[in-house]
C-alpha cells in the first residue's frame, strides 16, 4: 500500500476550497480536497493538479488522515460540480480528459501561451536579401568544421517570429542576440526599429546590458550600431507597465507593447502567468527572442515554460521546432576547466562520478570541502570570508563597491538551519565583527549588503535587488543604501524606505539566477533533503566564473544530482503534440 501524501494547506489553499464548496451549496469532500490541493498544488510551482498522482492515496494535512477517492472516480465527482467545467468553459476550476485538475486562470495562461508560441514561430519573414553574406561575415567557420549553433539561431531569428536560444554559461547567447541586432540595425530602413531588452529581475537586467554592450565591443561592431543598443534593460513587470501592487499591468493585448522586437533574457525563471501576459502584449508582427539555460531551476513560481519549450520530441519537424536553437559549443570552461566538467556530469544525473571529479582534486577550478559541525563553521569559514570580503568592505565607492562584491558569494540550498542562508549570514557577521571589518552592533552598519525581497514600484526597487550601506557624501557623509542604476551608475536610498529585505553575505541558489560571481562557496545541507536537486547543484556551481567551492556531505550530493525537479502541467503537450506532433 503505498504511504500517505502530506500536504501543509495554506489558508489561501483552504480559503479557496471553502469559497468552491460553498459556491457549490456545500461541503463536498472530493470537491474541497481537489480545490484544495490544485490550489497547493499552483504555489508548489505546479500548474494544475494530477489527479492520477493523488487518487486512491492517503492525504495527511494537519494531522487528519483522509482517504482520496482513485483517480476515475474522483474525476466523475468533480465533473458533477457547478464549479468544475471543461476546457474552454469559464468555470473556477477545469478538468482535462487527461486528468489534469487547475485553476481556470492558470489553464488559460497555458493555453493562451502554447497558441502565441505555436503562432509566432509558425511566421514566417522575409530574410533581407543579403542576409546569408551579413551573417557569413560577422560568423567564420569552427575550426572541427562542426555546425555553429550562434549561426544557426542568428539565421533563426531572421527568419521566423520566435526564436528560443538555450545554452550554459559561456556558449555565447548573448554575443549572437549583440549579432542579430547587428544584422537588423544595418538593414535599410531600420532607423525605426524599436528594440526592447528584458530579463525577470534587475539584477539580470543589468548584467544583459553590460554583456550586451560589451559583446559588442569584442565583435568589432561599429559604434553607429551599437550606440543604436538599447540604452536601457528593464525588468519584464517594468516593460509591461506594472500597476503597482494591482498585479495588473499598463501592456497588454487591447493596448500592445510598441516595439517590433523583444529579447527576453533569463528565461528560465519567468514563470507561467508572467510569460503567458508578456506574449498577450506583443504585437503580432513582433519578433521573439527567448534566452536561457534550460537545465537551470525553474521559476519560483508556477510553471517551467523554458524548459517545456525546450523538451523537444526526437526527431520532430515543426516550426517551433525550427525556431529552438540549443547552444553545446561552451567557448568559458575549456576540456580542463572543473566547472564545465561538473555541470555536464551533473546535467546527465552522473552524481558518483561528479563526485569523484570534484572530491579528486585534479579538475581546475572546482573543489570540494566535507561539511563541519556547526559549532566549527565560524573557524572552517573565516579565511574564505576574509579574502572574499575584504576588498568590497574597504572600498568607499559605491561603484567598485558594488563590483568587489559581486566578485564572490555563498550560496545555499535552503533559508533556515546553521547550512541555511540565516544561519550562514549570522556566521558570517560574526567573523567579519571580530576582523573589526563591521560594527554588528548597528543595524545599519557599514557595509551591510542588503537584498530586497518585495517589489516597490515607487522606488524602483524589485525582489531580488541587492545594495550596499555605505556613506554618502553628498548627505553629509550619513548611511545610505546604494543600489546599481539603469545608465549603469549607482543611486541612494535612505535606509528607512527600504522595502521588505534581508542582509545577503549569503543568498539561496534559486535567488542567484540571473548573477555571476567570480568565485562561489556553495554550501548543501547536512543531510539528503527533496530540495536538493540535479537543477540545484547545476545551478550553483555555474554561478561561477572561475572557481566554485562545495561544502556538504558525500550521499546527499549524490543523491541531489539523482533528483530532478518535475513541474505538472500540459504546456509540452500543446506545444509539441503527444507525438510530436501539432
Amino acid at each position: 500500500m503505498d504511504s500517505p501524501i502530506v500536504v501543509q494547506l495554506s489558508p489561501i489553499d483552504r480559503r479557496f476550497a471553502e469559497f468552491v464548496s460553498a459556491r457549490c451549496g456545500g461541503a463536498s469532500e472530493p470537491l474541497w480536497y481537489g480545490a484544495a490541493l490544485a490550489s497547493n498544488a499552483v504555489g508548489e510551482g505546479h500548474v494544475c493538479l494530477d489527479l492520477a498522482a493523488f487518487g486512491g492515496r492517503g492525504l495527511l494535512t494537519d494531522g487528519e488522515m483522509v482517504e482520496l477517492p482513485p483517480a476515475d472516480r474522483w474525476a466523475e465527482m468533480l465533473q458533477g460540480s457547478p464549479a468544475v467545467g471543461r476546457p474552454g468553459d469559464y468555470r473556477p476550476l477545469v478538468l482535462d480528459d487527461a486528468g489534469r485538475f487547475y485553476l481556470y486562470r492558470y489553464w488559460r495562461y497555458e493555453h493562451e501561451l502554447a497558441t502565441a508560441i505555436r503562432d509566432r514561430a509558425a511566421r514566417r519573414l522575409t530574410m533581407p536579401a543579403d542576409a546569408f553574406d551579413a551573417v557569413d561575415r560577422l560568423f567564420t567557420p569552427a575550426p572541427d568544421g562542426e555546425p555553429d549553433g550562434q549561426r544557426t539561431a542568428t539565421l533563426a531569428a531572421l527568419s521566423s517570429g520566435l526564436c528560443v536560444v538555450s545554452g550554459g554559461p559561456g556558449t555565447g547567447k548573448t554575443s549572437t542576440v549583440a549579432k542579430i541586432l547587428a544584422l537588423l540595425l544595418q538593414q535599410p530602413g531600420s532607423a525605426a526599429l524599436r528594440v526592447a531588452c528584458a530579463a525577470p529581475t534587475g539584477k539580470a537586467a543589468a548584467r544583459l546590458m553590460d554583456s550586451l554592450r560589451g559583446a559588442g565591443a569584442r565583435l568589432g561592431l561599429p559604434d553607429t550600431v551599437i550606440d543604436r543598443f538599447p540604452a536601457e534593460v528593464a525588468t519584464i513587470h517594468r516593460l509591461l507597465g506594472a500597476l503597482g501592487g494591482t498585479g495588473r499591468f499598463r501592456h497588454d493585448r487591447d493596448n500592445p507593447l510598441p516595439h517590433d522586437l523583444v529579447v527576453v533574457d533569463e528565461a528560465s525563471m519567468v514563470a507561467l502567468p508572467l510569460m503567458a501576459r508578456l506574449a498577450a502584449a506583443l504585437r503580432p508582427d513582433a519578433r521573439l527572442i527567448l534566452l536561457g539555460d534550460r537545465d537551470q531551476l525553474a521559476s519560483v513560481e508556477a510553471g517551467a515554460v523554458l524548459g517545456d519549450i525546450c523538451d523537444r520530441p526526437h526527431g520532430t519537424v515543426s516550426p517551433l521546432a525550427e525556431s529552438l536553437v540549443l547552444l553545446e559549443r561552451n567557448y568559458r570552461f575549456g576540456a580542463d576547466s572543473g566547472i564545465g566538467r561538473v555541470s555536464r556530469l551533473v546535467n546527465n544525473g552522473a552524481g558518483e562520478e561528479a563526485l569523484a571529479v570534484v572530491t579528486g582534486g585534479v579538475a581546475g577550478g572546482i573543489g570540494w570541502r566535507d561539511l563541519p559541525e556547526p559549532t566549527g563553521l565560524a573557524a572552517a569559514l573565516k579565511d574564505g570570508l576574509l579574502s572574499g570580503f575584504d576588498e568590497y568592505l574597504r572600498e568607499t565607492d559605491p561603484a567598485a563597491a558594488l563590483a568587489a562584491f559581486d566578485r564572490f558569494r555563498l550560496l545555499c540550498a535552503v533559508r533556515q538551519g546553521p547550512y541555511g542562508v540565516e544561519g550562514i549570514n549570522r556566521v558570517v557577521e560574526q567573523v567579519l565583527g571580530e576582523a573589526r571589518l563591521i560594527d554588528r552592533r548597528e543595524r545599519w552598519y557599514r557595509g551591510r549588503p542588503v537584498m530586497v525581497t518585495a517589489n516597490d514600484y515607487a522606488l524602483k526597487l524589485f525582489n531580488g535587488d541587492i545594495g550596499i550601506v555605505l556613506p554618502d557624501p553628498a548627505a553629509g557623509g550619513a548611511l545610505r543604501l546604494f543600489f546599481p542604476a539603469a545608465d549603469g551608475g549607482v543611486r541612494s536610498i535612505l535606509p528607512q524606505r527600504l522595502p521588505s529585505h534581508e542582509t545577503a553575505f549569503a543568498m539561496t541558489i534559486h535567488k542567484s539566477q540571473g548573477s555571476e560571481f567570480d568565485r562561489v562557496l556553495m554550501v548543501l545541507p547536512d543531510r539528503d533533503l527533496p530540495v536538493v536537486s540535479r537543477e540545484l547543484i547545476y545551478t550553483g556551481i555555474t554561478r561561477a566564473r572561475s572557481e566554485v567551492e562545495i561544502w556538504g556531505v558525500r550521499d546527499g550530493f549524490v543523491a541531489g544530482v539523482g533528483r530532478r525537479v518535475a513541474r505538472r502541467s500540459a504546456l509540452r503537450e500543446l506545444l509539441w503534440g503527444e507525438n510530436g506532433e501539432r
